[in-house]
Formats: structure tokens, sequence, C-alpha cells
């Protein structure tokens, strides 16, 4: 998966890695010139000798800190773009997705995969350039060095650096699965705000607020937990590769002040060593810590690559949208299971074109996801459904969806004015076709606010009542003029009034309508009428036949409205 999205960037990565290995060389050379200071300029009282290697070192410093800063900038650059990439194919994937696998995964693990994990897998990209391109140069330069000086000394490098190595496996090996579990955490604590911030006027109506918090501080506490437990084992790596090179050290300078005495090695290179020795540490510990980064970087690289592998299961096929004097929608035999339980089962009717179609039935009879099945925003069990005399499946999602203006039960708005909103379903629309598509939708009061049409919105329509985001909703999906109108019991926040009046507004128009309701007021008017029950089609006709002919339809009506008005 990186490869695609570090392409882009290749030259900025190697750039920052090239000038790092720069920086790296010049931090090896910085000993011999401290050892030759101390054997030849100390060693001679040469003041000159020494301002002129004390200068070549501050010149090697500063160049050193230079590149630093030229790889920072492109470390910089290669993670940010390579998290911008990974993120749109991310969210396009996302927006691909069925309704059931975004139902699976849920909403709050796939933000916090989105933003959270990403910026882990961006940190990774960027220290991976910056430490692990100069951590093993260090080290491998430091053994080489230390060869160089001499090799009986260079066997005490060769000593410490696989315990090192044994230390760093250690912490891995313990903290992979640790640092799985507690990205999972961040999903339940990310599902429980979520909860907390959409369902406040709830919680606040049934002063749960302090059952809220100890549900939210168990969360968190279990996921502080969590972390403690991981940083106590990530904790040992610092300690343990200290002890290991500090130990180093200490048999660096007794080895070498027998050396000394016996004039095989000079004071200056037991610095250099002691130096190479050290390097070798801050090395180890930033490598460490880089791979620390790189186990948390891997458990969010394993969530977010479980996203992208994802294959959508609703697949369009490649006609478009035609003239045809076909019924418009026509279920022959279709089932649909919901998590193993039957939704849908064995439903067959036909819709004309121009008809208005109501469906009607008790709560979790299925009205909602015959509908949904329709727009293919879930695949049917078995059976077939056709659009004018097509298989639903021969057509493009975007077709298919086009011809259909879909109000949800959820009157669900976005941020940004009115115009903007009534324009999802047709970007182009002019103010003439705004002002119809409101006044069919009984949705007039948007001229009484204070700015009319370009008023502006707040995030899911907080500032306007039920009955007004619904109506607006209805506003969005008429402009667009669809083939098909489907209200999913849209006009639930509406007064008998406003409905009455949407009712025969929408009457008016020669179109398609499918009405979703409860209100058997709503669509007693309608043409045809099913009659939904755990899922089964138990009654279909006008409203006189199904009053002669279905016992659950005379049960919803008595319920509802007196015998005279029945």
């Amino acid at each position: 998966m990186w490869k695609k999205y570090i392409k882009p960037y290749r030259k900025e990565a190697i750039t920052g890695f090239g000038f790092k290995l720069i920086e790296a060389f010049f931090e090896l050379m910085v000993p011999l010139i401290v050892a030759d200071i101390i054997d030849n300029g100390i060693g001679n009282s040469d003041t000159n000798y020494i301002i002129k290697m004390g200068a070549l070192m501050f010149f090697l410093t500063f160049a050193g800190y230079g590149c630093a800063l030229v790889c920072q900038y492109f470390a910089s650059k290669t993670s940010q773009g390579f998290g911008t990439y990974l993120r749109n194919d991310m969210y396009k994937a996302i927006n691909a997705f069925d309704y059931e696998e975004i139902d699976n995964i849920g909403t709050p693990s796939l933000i916090t995969r989105m933003s959270n994990d990403i910026v882990q897998i961006q940190l990774a990209v960027a220290m991976i350039i910056r430490l692990c391109s100069r951590g093993p140069f260090l080290i491998i330069g430091s053994l080489v060095m230390a060869f160089r000086i001499n090799f009986q000394m260079a066997l005490i490098f060769m000593l410490c650096a696989p315990l090192i190595a044994l230390t760093i496996y250690m912490v891995m090996f313990k903290s992979l699965p640790l640092y799985t579990n507690i990205q999972k955490q961040l999903d339940h604590v990310a599902l429980i705000c979520r909860e907390n911030l959409s369902g406040i006027r709830v919680i606040r109506a049934f002063s749960k607020q302090q059952y809220e918090r100890k549900r939210f501080h168990e969360a968190t506490s279990k996921q502080k937990d969590e972390q403690i437990g991981v940083g106590k084992i990530s904790a040992l790596l610092n300690p343990f590769t200290n002890i290991i090179v500090n130990c180093g050290i200490m048999l660096v300078l007794y080895v070498g002040a027998i050396k000394v005495n016996v004039g095989t090695l000079t004071q200056g290179e037991i610095v250099a060593l002691i130096n190479y020795m050290n390097s070798i540490l801050l090395a180890m510990i930033a490598f460490a810590n880089t791979i620390l980064i790189l186990i948390k970087a891997s458990a969010c690289y394993k969530r977010v690559n479980a996203i992208l592998n994802i294959q959508p299961t609703i697949i369009g096929g490649n006609e478009t949208n035609g003239v045809s004097d076909a019924p418009l929608v026509r279920f022959d035999h279709v089932s649909f299971n919901y998590h193993n339980a039957k939704a849908i089962e064995d439903v067959s009717f036909t819709i004309d074109q121009g008809e208005t179609i109501g469906i009607i039935g008790g709560t979790g009879s299925g009205k909602t996801t015959l509908v949904n099945l329709i727009g293919r925003f879930y695949e049917v069990s078995s059976g077939q459904i056709y659009i004018k005399d097509k298989p639903i499946q021969n057509y493009t999602l975007e077709s298919l969806r086009e011809m259909m203006g879909f109000v949800p039960q959820q009157a669900v708005l976005f941020s940004g004015t009115v115009r903007k909103n009534i324009c999802w379903g047709k970007q182009d629309a002019t103010d003439e076709e705004i002002d119809e598509a409101l006044q069919l939708a009984q949705a007039s009061f948007v001229y009484d606010l204070s700015e009319g049409i370009d008023t502006y919105i707040n995030q899911d329509g907080h500032n306007l009542s039920g009955g007004q985001r619904q109506r607006l909703t209805i506003a969005r999906a008429l402009v667009k003029k669809p083939e098909l109108l489907i209200l999913d019991d849209s006009a639930s926040a509406l007064d008998f009034a406003t409905d009455a009046a949407l009712r025969k507004s929408l009457a008016s128009l020669d179109q398609t309508t499918i009405i979703v309701s409860q209100r058997v007021s709503s669509l007693m008017h309608a043409d045809k009428i099913l009659v939904l029950s755990h899922g089964q089609l138990v009654g279909m006709g006008n409203h006189q036949q199904l009053m002669k002919d279905c016992l659950i339809y005379q049960e919803i009506v008595h319920s509802q409205l007196s015998k005279e008005v029945a």
C-alpha cells in the first residue's frame, strides 16, 4: 500500500534520506577530529592546530545542522502528502461502501481510522526518513570506525550491539498486540463521544448526565490502563539500552587504560571510542523510539488497510436511464435478510409510471428496507427487482439514483445556506426552480428567515425545527424533478394541515411517488397501498379495496380514524 502513496513524493523522500545520511557522516567525523586535537594539538601544545581543527569541527556541526533542517522539510512534505493521498483514498473507499458495511464497521471506528490512525502512519513515514536512515548508518559507521581505530576494542562494540537489538525485539514483540487493543478502545471512546454529542438533548431530558459521565470515565480509564501497561513495557527500552551501552563504555575505559599504558592506544583514540559508543547509544535510543512509533503505525496500518481492502458488494452495471413505457418498478419474489434475520420475505408488486404508491405497516414491518432496496442501498438476498423491465443490477449506481428523489426518515441537512442544501439535487438550479420546489414542499417559511434562501443553516439544521428540516429535504428532492419520488415517513413532524397541503401539491405533479407513512390520512388517496407485516406483503390495493379485504389495514385505519371517516 505505502509504495502507491509514497511514489508522488519519492524525490522528496530520497532527498531527505540523503541529507540525513550526510548529517550522520559529518557526525561520524567529529570523534576522529576530537582524537586528533587531543593527540596532536594538545599533546604537542599546538594552539594553531587546535584552532584550525576546532573550526573544522564547528563547520561540520553547522553543516550537519543545515542538512538536518533540509531533511526535516522534505520528510514533513513527504509524510503530509502521503497522508493526504491515503486519507482521500480511504474517504473514497468509505463512500463506496454499502449501508451494511458501514453498519458493520461503525461510524466512530471509521472516523478514528481516518483521523488518528492516519496521523500515526504519517508520523511513521516522517520518522523513517529522519531517523531510520540516520540510526543504522551511525551504528554501522561507529562500528566501522571502532574497527579502524582498534580491532580488539571494536569487539566490545560487537558484544553490545546484539544485546541492544535483542532488547528492542523483545519490546516490539510485547508491545504490538497491545497497541492494536488500544486503537480498538479508542474506537469505543469515540463511539461514546458521538452518542453523547448527538444525543445531548435526550441525555439532559432524562437527567442521565451522571450515568454518561460514568460510562465515559470507565471507557477512558480502560484506555488509560492499557496505555500505562504498554508504556511500562516501552519504558524498559531506554534503561536497558543505557545499561548495556554504559557497561560497554566502562569496559572500553578499563581495557583502553591498559592499552594506553602499554602504548598500543592513544588517549585521543580512547575518547573517540567513547564518543562512538555514545553515538551508538543515542542512535539506538532514537532508533528504539522510532521502532515504537512504527509499532503503533503498524497497528494503525492494519486497520486502515482493512478498510481499503473491503470490496463493495454492490457494483453498478453499464446501462443508463432511458425512456420506456414499461412499469417503472417491479418486485419479483424479493427477499432480504439483515444480519441473518428476515427483513423482507417473498414480496412481489408492480409500480406503473405516474402512480402514487402508499406503504404502511407496523414498526419493524420492513417499510424502510423495502424502499432502500429500490435505490440499491442494500442488495436483495433472493428474487429480482426490475426498473423499466431491466434488472436493477444492469444500471450504473449513478443513473439509478439520479432518477430518484429520496427523502429519508431522518431529515439530514448540511452546514451551509438554504440555497446550497436545496441545490444538492440540482447544482445549477435557478431561483425560479428553487422557489417552485419550496412552494411544493410547503417550505415558504424560508422567505421569512433573516436572509431568505441565503440564510445559513447550522450543522444538522439545529437552528430549524423538525418540521422545517423535513420540508427542506422534500424541496431538495423535488428540485431535481425525479422520475420516482420516495418519501420515507418524511412528513411525521408536520401538522395535519401542512401534511394535507403537501399531499395536495404532490398530487398535482405528473411523477411516480412512493409514500411511506404511519398515518393512514397521508396515503389513503394513493392509487395503490402496500400493507406490510413482519416483512411480508399482506395486502395490496386502494383504500376501499383494502377496507374490504385486509384485516391488518382495517385495524390500522380504525385505530387512527373514526368509522365515519374510514
